[in-house]
């Protein structure tokens, strides 16, 4: 199986349950708070190297108590942070509040991770180079997530979460890319593709014309996340797109299931597999994370039994 690199954030997360998410300037009382290790970056290296992949990760933490907490769900996967800094000032956090339906609403302060620049992308670049899989998303500034594409000698995997405005030539290297439904639409934009028009199909099939149209302003590969849905793929030289359904489970918090996918997704790839093959597994992992609390906490490991029927 070959490595797989992941330049991503290092958070810890600080998780209030509610029974519903405030209004604009409305205040409602929490059920509990817990502090879990979280970010991006960190929560999709957990996920991969918890279901047996080879996974190394380039990030920054700080110098302050949450450090120890945003580091521990990767040192108990077995993650290799020897490229993790340590750096003066607050580690990254991020505020999420999870309501009894299992939806949340995220604000990230970045913190440490906005030290992870393109020269520490330069000081890692043997071990880009080298990796089979590089693993981006864009919690880090931009110019380090643009130098990182630019330093993998193997597949890129590009999460463009949250959407960024990159250079369009960094988002053409994704394969696949990985967004959702408005990360996907901030894409076009980015590639300067018109919007396809909504047809009168439905929702998925409006989601399918966005992939088809960033596969035809040159993206290799598209993977569209639509949650309980799903996911759409798309690839350079295949007609149309298909629909890969996810597992049916019920949800009590979604905070890092997407993450849980790309992680997943990233482990099939590492592996070997067709991408149609490694969403299918993705799905499954997805799912079984929204089922418990937490981000790094609910990842299933290898020999768990996952939700869904597709291997």
């Amino acid at each position: 199986m070959a490595r797989i690199v992941v330049v991503g954030s290092v958070n810890a997360d600080l998780v209030a349950r509610v029974a519903r998410h405030p209004r604009p300037g409305e205040t409602v009382l929490g059920v509990d708070l817990a502090v879990l290790p979280g970010g991006k970056g960190a929560n999709q290296a957990v996920a991969a190297a918890r279901l047996g992949s080879d996974v190394a990760l380039v990030g920054a933490v700080g110098d302050d108590a949450f450090a120890p907490v945003a580091l521990s769900g990767l040192a108990a996967a077995g993650v290799d942070t020897t490229a993790v800094a340590r750096v003066p000032g607050p580690t990254g956090i991020a505020l999420v509040t999870v309501s009894d339906d299992g939806e949340n609403a995220i604000v990230v302060v970045p913190g440490a991770n906005g030290s992870v620049s393109p020269t520490t992308v330069g000081e890692h670049g043997p071990a880009l180079a080298a990796a089979g899989v590089v693993v981006l998303q864009c919690e880090l500034p931009r110019a380090t997530v643009e130098a990182a594409a630019r330093a993998a000698r193997g597949r890129v995997l590009l999460n463009l979460a949250p959407a960024v405005a990159l250079d369009p030539d960094v988002v053409r290297l994704a394969d696949p890319l990985v967004v959702n439904e408005h990360e996907a639409r901030g894409a076009l934009e980015v590639l300067g593709a018109e919007h396809p028009s909504r047809p009168a199909t439905g929702r998925t099939a409006d989601d399918a014309a966005v992939a088809s149209a960033l596969v035809a302003a040159g993206v290799r590969s598209v993977v569209l996340t639509l949650g309980a849905r799903g996911a759409l793929v798309a690839l350079q030289g295949r007609d149309g797109v298909e629909h890969v359904q996810a597992p049916r489970v019920t949800a009590v918090d979604t905070t890092g299931a997407g993450d849980a996918f790309v992680g997943a997704l990233t482990h099939r790839l590492a592996a070997g597999d067709r991408l149609l093959d490694a969403v299918r597994f993705a799905n499954r992992v997805g799912a079984f994370a929204a089922t418990s609390v937490g981000a790094q906490p609910s990842y299933p490991s290898a020999g768990d039994t996952l939700p869904g029927t597709d291997a």
